[in-house]
């Protein structure tokens, strides 16, 4: 992947990104074999790190051990950071006290920078003993060397101390990166959470109400029974069987592989939604048209879902506030958008159905405005009226991020949904 023709800030997080995921550890199990055959190579000889100017030694079997000591442990620094740091730093002081000064003495370095990024717990008195271990090597090199000031020392413990820091910023930008995924998968599930509690809400709300309504009318008729009681009962058990298509439906969106896939809700659909309502007692015009350029695919069976759920939660409202008060339900199948208007009349009183959570169209507005970019409006209208109106676009924009659920206060008619 390149980065040459990204915008500046692009270019800026991708690099930032890089530098979060990146663990240098990865890099030391091909290091530590490399350092190791290159310190024997004759060119590189006395050619490494020098501390305290200690006489060059050619190498005996001892320069083999420290070799082997600062270059192996390297290959498994990423799961023992402090072993390796110990026994790198050992060969090392053996490396510099008896004056091979190889190549191997580089692994010092990247077993400060491993052990910086990869250590978690007591990072501090790791520190603190390297610094201790520090002082007695100084003096020692001092005392075998040619007399080298001590500006010579703090100047490599310094240098040591960056190393440190170094590998503490890959530590902490690698554990931020971890928090962020983990944030995120935690906004995830809060927003799927979320999205499933509507479901339902939507599902069951609708029904409920609508079996409840029936239940109440068919109690009215026992006193005298007749056909109007066989129909009520008729009715409340097609809404049960409704409700239970429709939770299938749910739980196969949430489960694809436990049954066949749950398709959009059509042209038929909207039509049984109506009967149903009116079966419940109340009075609806349905009125539902198509355009001659109708797009298809999924983009279309997405925003025909949505219109589905409108027109669902305006007249599960209008069952539970403006029971008998005539709706009207109007939907067109535009070429580029769906709409959707359900208007109820002025009504009394408030009836005897279920009240609500204010849930329904709250998540209905974040559906259609925040999820598909579309338009939608719900209120009284000067008469009293009240109107849901709806524009879901066929081709809607993909979101950047999931939105937040956030409070949402949309009056319904008599109360929130």
């Amino acid at each position: 992947m390149t980065v040459t023709g990204m915008p500046a800030r692009v270019r800026r997080r991708w690099v930032a990104g890089r530098w979060q995921r990146f663990d240098v550890t990865n890099w030391f199990v091909a290091l530590g074999p490399l350092l190791l055959a290159a310190a024997f190579v004759p060119a590189f000889h006395a050619h490494g790190t020098q501390v305290g100017g200690v006489p060059d030694r050619p190498y005996d079997l001892l320069a083999v051990v420290a070799i082997a000591l600062q270059c192996l442990p390297l290959t498994v620094c990423r799961r023992w950071p402090v072993t390796v740091l110990a026994l790198v730093s050992a060969g090392f002081a053996v490396d510099q006290l008896r004056g091979y000064h190889s190549l191997a003495g580089t692994a010092f370095a990247f077993a400060l920078l491993g052990a910086g990024s990869r250590l978690d717990d007591h990072r501090r008195a790791t520190v603190l003993g390297l610094s201790l271990a520090y002082v007695p090597l100084a003096v020692a090199l001092a005392r075998l060397g040619s007399g080298e000031p001590a500006s010579e020392f703090v100047l490599f413990y310094l240098a040591c101390a960056l190393v440190w820091w170094i590998g503490s910023r890959l530590r902490s930008a690698r554990i931020a990166q971890a928090e962020h995924r983990r944030r995120v998968a935690e906004e995830t599930r809060e927003a799927e959470r979320t999205r499933i509690a509507r479901e339902l809400h939507d599902v069951v709300t609708h029904h409920v109400t609508a079996m409840v309504v029936q239940a109440e009318a068919a109690r009215y008729l026992t006193a005298a029974p007749d056909r109007r009681l066989e129909e009520a009962l008729t009715a409340v058990t097609a809404t049960g069987r409704a409700a239970i298509g429709d939770l299938r439906q749910l739980l196969d969106l949430l489960d694809p592989g436990h049954g066949a896939p749950a398709g959009s809700p059509g042209s038929g659909r909207l039509h049984d939604l109506v009967e149903r309502t009116r079966r419940a007692g109340q009075p609806v015009e349905f009125t539902e048209e198509f355009a001659e350029e109708r797009a298809a695919g999924e983009a279309a069976r997405d925003a025909d879902l949505v219109a589905y759920r409108v027109v669902r939660e305006s007249l599960t409202n209008a069952l539970k506030y403006a029971h008998g008060v005539d709706t009207t339900v109007r939907v067109r199948h535009g070429e580029k958008e769906t709409t959707v208007e359900v208007g109820t009349r002025a009504s009394g009183p408030r009836g005897r159905s279920p009240g609500g959570s204010g849930r329904g169209l709250a998540g209905l507005r974040e559906r259609v405005v925040d999820t598909l970019g579309g338009e939608f409006t719900a209120g009284r209208e000067p008469g009293g009226r009240f109107v849901v109106r709806a524009a879901i676009p066929v081709k809607a924009p993909v979101p950047a991020t999931s939105p937040t659920p956030g409070p949402a206060s949309v009056p319904a008619p008599g109360g929130p949904s």
